[in-house]
């Protein structure tokens, strides 16, 4: 299997992730309105989209639809155990010696399976911290509150979660669509250690990108720009878009099936 040569011979690996990583542990991806719609029906009927909610006005003007969306999203994520595919992955890390892991999710799935903070970026944030909307300094901190949502509605009933030090409304620490308020302090700090990775990374380190679509290509565009800067082969796991640039390995499979053949191939 070639993306198992690639692997083995590698000094390094960059590990990438989108939402589709997370398919194979229950979590659903969101993709396209019919996907969001399917995860959250009450919202079909007023016709808002992911992209409609992920905005943080309604925690200005509608906090109990915000928080339904997001404290909903929230225990969804704190019940959920990563799936095989992330212990194959950090298995591989370690046998590398040498890793790090960029993704866009918000989920905190790579910390729950043993990834440690220090080796990860999240791009977008986490659904795990929180900050004050009333900017009072307090910086972030851990989302502890357990948020009760209505099933019928997906609308939260207070109390809603609060800054420890002032009692504003508290929102999660994730990077919305129009968000010029989010504190970008933790993923600074992140982005930090992952430009220190990459620029120090040997010739030939490796890139395995897991779940990473094309409606949001952060993720895609990170994977290929840095594969072009180690000289390294770039596996892209990706059921439906595969496509990779010429050179680099495409396997139209779900993380979690592509990820067990690879351990197998090396490990045979």
């Amino acid at each position: 299997m070639h993306a198992a040569e690639a692997i083995a011979k590698a000094p390094a690996l960059l590990i990438t992730a989108g939402a589709g990583m997370g398919v194979d542990s229950g979590l659903p991806d969101f993709r396209g309105d019919e996907g969001f719609w399917k995860a959250y029906p009450p919202f079909r009927e007023r016709g808002l989209r992911f992209v409609d909610l992920a905005s943080p006005g309604w925690f200005e003007n509608d906090p109990e639809l915000a928080w339904g969306f997001y404290g909903h999203r929230l225990e969804l994520y704190r019940r959920t155990l990563p799936h095989q595919g992330f212990h194959i992955l950090r298995r591989l890390a370690e046998r590398s010696g040498r890793f790090f892991v960029f993704t866009s999710n918000v989920d905190g799935q790579f910390q729950r399976a043993g990834f440690a903070e220090d080796s990860i970026v999240e791009c977008h944030g986490s659904i795990h911290h929180l900050q004050c909307l009333g900017s009072c300094g307090v910086g972030l901190f851990p989302a502890n509150a357990t948020v009760t949502v209505d099933p019928a509605t997906f609308r939260a009933r207070p109390p809603l979660p609060c800054c420890p030090r002032c009692g504003v409304l508290a929102r999660p620490n994730i990077l919305m669509f129009g968000d010029w308020g989010w504190d970008q302090a933790r993923s600074r700090d992140q982005e930090e250690r992952f430009t220190r990775f990459v620029d120090t990374a040997p010739p030939g380190t490796c890139v395995i990108e897991c779940g990473a679509g094309k409606a949001i290509p952060t993720v895609r565009y990170t994977s290929e720009r840095a594969a072009d800067r180690f000289c390294g082969t770039l596996v892209r796991i990706n059921v439906r878009e595969p496509e990779t640039p010429p050179g680099h390995i495409g396997l139209a499979m779900g993380a979690l099936a592509a990820l067990t053949r690879i351990e197998a191939a090396l490990t045979s």
